[in-house]
C-alpha cells in the first residue's frame, strides 16, 4: 500500500534550548546573593522611573479637574472654537500620554542596557556557555 507522507507541521525557524547564557548572568540564574542584590537594584531603579512617570502624569493631568474647580471661567475661554477644557482633555492630554509613554519607554529601556552592562563588568571571567 502506498501512504501519503505524514504532515509536519512548520511554525517557524528550529529553537534552541541550550544552555547558553548573556555573560554575567550565572549568579542571577543561580538565584545566589549577589543576583538577588543586583536584580534589586534593577528592579528599585524601574520602581523610581515609574514613580517617577506616574507622579508627573499626577500633577499634570490630575490637576486638571483642580484648576478648572478653582478657576471656573476657564469654562467660557474658547480657543478655535472649542472649551478650553474640552481642548484640554479631548484633544491636547492624548500627545501629552503619548509623549510620557515615550519617555518612560525609553528610560526603562536605558536603565535595563546600563544593567546589562554592569553585569558583564561585574563577572567579566565567567564563560558565555555556562559550563
Amino acid at each position: 500500500m502506498n501512504h501519503p507522507p505524514e504532515r509536519v507541521r512548520v511554525t517557524g525557524p528550529p529553537r534552541h534550548h541550550g544552555t547558553a547564557r548573556r555573560p554575567g548572568t550565572g549568579d542571577i540564574d543561580a538565584g545566589t546573593r549577589i543576583g538577588a542584590i543586583l536584580m534589586g537594584s534593577l528592579v528599585g531603579e524601574q520602581r523610581r522611573l515609574a514613580l517617577a512617570t506616574l507622579s508627573l502624569l499626577a500633577v499634570s493631568v490630575g490637576s486638571l479637574p483642580l484648576v478648572f474647580h478653582l478657576f471656573p471661567h476657564l469654562a467660557e475661554v474658547r480657543l478655535l472654537g472649542v472649551p478650553v477644557p474640552w481642548l484640554l482633555l479631548g484633544v491636547l492630554v492624548y500627545p501629552w500620554l503619548l509623549g510620557l509613554g515615550w519617555w518612560h519607554v525609553r528610560r526603562a529601556e536605558e536603565n535595563e542596557r546600563a544593567f546589562a552592562e554592569l553585569v558583564a563588568e561585574a563577572m567579566p571571567d565567567e564563560e558565555v556557555d555556562g559550563t
